[in-house]
C-alpha cells in the first residue's frame, strides 16, 4: 500500500494566529467543516514573532503562485480576510477551502487537495510574494 506523503509544515506569524483564530472559532457555526480545517492547521502550525515569517511563505496579504499539477494550470491569488476577498480581482478569502489549504505554507510545498466536485489534485506553490 502506498504511503500518503506527509503533510506539508505550516508556519504562521503570532499576529496573524491571533486574527486566524478569530475567524475560525467565528465559522464554527456557520461552516465547521471548513472551521475545524482552520483549527487544525493552525494546531500544527509553528508559530513565529511578528515580522519573522520568512519571505517565502504565505501569510495574510501575501500573494501566492500555485500549480495545480493534474492541469499544468498556475494560479495567483491573494490571501486576504473574508471581508476584501474578490474572485474577480484575484483576493480570496483565507476562509475558504483553498486559502485554508495555501494559508502557513512554503515555497515549493506539494500538497493534496480536493476540488469543490470533489476531485483529488497535488498543487505545488511555486512562490509568495510579501504584503502584494
Amino acid at each position: 500500500m502506498a504511503r500518503k506523503p506527509a503533510r506539508p509544515k505550516v508556519t504562521i506569524a503570532r499576529d496573524q494566529l491571533e486574527t486566524l483564530e478569530r475567524l475560525a472559532e467565528g465559522a464554527l457555526s456557520r461552516n465547521p467543516d471548513l472551521a475545524d480545517r482552520l483549527l487544525g492547521e493552525l494546531s500544527r502550525a509553528r508559530i513565529v514573532a511578528p515580522g519573522a515569517l520568512p519571505a517565502d511563505v504565505a501569510g495574510l496579504g501575501d500573494r501566492v503562485a500555485f500549480r495545480d499539477e493534474a492541469t499544468g494550470k498556475d494560479q495567483d491569488v491573494t490571501l486576504v480576510l473574508p471581508e476584501n476577498a474578490d474572485i474577480a480581482a484575484g483576493r480570496i478569502s483565507v476562509l475558504t477551502p483553498i486559502g485554508v489549504a495555501l494559508i502557513g505554507l512554503q515555497a515549493g510545498a506539494r500538497f493534496d487537495w480536493q476540488t469543490r466536485a470533489g476531485e483529488a489534485r497535488e498543487l505545488t506553490i511555486l512562490g509568495v510574494q510579501r504584503g502584494a
